[in-house]
């Protein structure tokens, strides 16, 4: 059975950090691409970042100089490490892992508040 588990979510101030960390079991985790994405109340799911296989990442323009994704394939693990934080970035945040199949993690809830 596949699963990512989100964690590292929750409240904090504007200009605050959080790391976002999935977790994943019952898949080779290394031969997936890994993405984050967020949906906020009323909006759509939008792309945060991703890394492939390799580790070339790709970020939105939201994101960049912001956040950084990285993985530790020995430890079936991607992050999401969250910089000067807006409240903008309040959402849901997921972790994807694709490889042909695709895979999501329940989410996280981020709060930027003040």
């Amino acid at each position: 059975q596949v699963q990512l588990v989100e964690s590292g979510g929750g409240l904090v101030q504007p200009g605050g950090s959080l790391r976002l960390s999935c977790t994943a079991s019952g898949i080779i985790f290394s031969i997936y691409a890994m993405g984050w994405y967020r949906q906020a109340p009323g909006k759509q799911r939008e792309l945060v970042a991703t890394i492939t296989s390799g580790g070339s990442t790709n970020y939105a323009s939201s994101a960049k100089g912001r956040f950084t994704i990285s993985r530790d394939n020995v430890k079936n693990t991607g992050y999401l490490q969250m910089n000067s934080l807006k409240p903008e970035d309040t959402a849901v945040y997921y972790c994807n892992a694709a490889s042909g199949f695709e895979f999501w993690g329940q989410g996280t809830q981020v709060t930027v508040s003040s």
